[in-house]
């Protein structure tokens, strides 16, 4: 069986284009299971992996559960807003009681950059990083990227622009390794005060101009305002932001050709996207969240498979 290159998945940033293939086609496979009648395998029948959550998530916990218990591990799920955490005991010290009770695996998200990447020093069980603050979210990158490669047949030599709050999404800067390794060119839009600095270090072009950006592109991933990690204001108002950077049915009419539209979600409906634009034939939303299970248990799979 190939193995991936690393131990964890901590970051894009970390793994290689091999990697990044290999993943998709394990995917390729476990999509295969997921749409039969029995949708269950017993890939990790002997694996214990526990969801450790220290901020808030519904679709990233619930496609990481679903897709180990279609590959039948042993499921355990930690929320700090319940947990010994609150008592002022150390993310060290409640990972390694976890570990304690022979977890295998730990799946994590967490409000500090770096977070997994400090746990990955110091103890034996893989991790996935299912979110570091501001930093990145590898597989919500990877089933994006996933998904163009079901819809447009490759990643490599398309055109994707990432619209939206680029300075406060994880998504985006997981999203521009991804797309990078597999050969796409990236652009990202934004109001200037939304865009991170030095973010054309990262070979990416930079537009402001959302129709502009839309003509030049053959994907367009929308990303959500980020409120909640945002403390100051960036721009005058949610409606003055919806009329510049908002996507409606006017705006993509006036582009003359198809593109395929993409959310990481939740969508807030009538600010990055109208709901006739969310339910187009063109938006591959849904996609997104069903090749999510499918590309988790890729992952899963293929690191229970690299202890190290």
């Amino acid at each position: 069986m190939q193995q991936l290159s690393v131990q964890h998945l901590l970051g894009i940033k970390n793994i290689t284009e091999e990697d990044i293939r290999l993943i998709f086609e394990t995917a390729d496979n476990f999509k295969e299971v997921i749409n039969r009648p029995i949708k269950k395998v017993p890939s990790l029948r002997d694996i214990t992996i526990a969801n450790v959550f220290f901020e808030n998530s519904t679709r990233t916990r619930l496609s990481f559960e679903l897709a180990e218990k279609r590959l039948s591990a042993d499921v355990i799920n930690f929320s700090s807003s319940n947990s010994s955490v609150k008592k002022g005991e150390t993310l060290l010290d409640t990972v390694n009681n976890i570990l304690a009770m022979k977890v295998d695996m730990i799946v994590m998200r967490h409000s500090s950059p770096g977070a997994p990447h400090f746990l990955s020093r110091h103890i034996k069980a893989n991790i996935v990083n299912a979110g570091d603050g501001t930093h990145e979210h590898p597989t919500q990158a990877l089933l994006d990227a996933f998904s163009i490669r079901e819809r447009l047949g490759d990643v490599g030599g398309k055109k994707v622009v990432i619209i939206g709050d680029i300075l406060h999404s994880r998504v985006a800067l997981s999203n521009i390794f991804a797309l990078k390794k597999l050969g796409a060119e990236v652009m990202v839009c934004g109001p200037n005060t939304l865009l991170p600095r030095y973010i054309t270090e990262l070979g990416v072009k930079v537009e402001l101009d959302v129709d502009k950006a839309l003509k030049w592109c053959d994907v367009a991933n929308v990303l959500r305002i980020q409120l909640e990690r945002q403390q100051m204001k960036f721009f005058p108002s949610l409606r003055e932001y919806s009329l510049y950077y908002g996507i409606d049915k006017a705006r993509l009419q006036k582009v003359g050709k198809e593109i395929v539209v993409m959310h990481p979600g939740p969508i807030n409906r009538g600010v990055e996207l109208s709901s006739d634009v969310a339910d187009a034939e063109n938006a591959i939303i849904l996609d997104q969240v069903e090749n999510g299970v499918a590309v988790r248990m890729a992952v899963l799979y293929l690191l229970a498979g690299n202890k190290g």
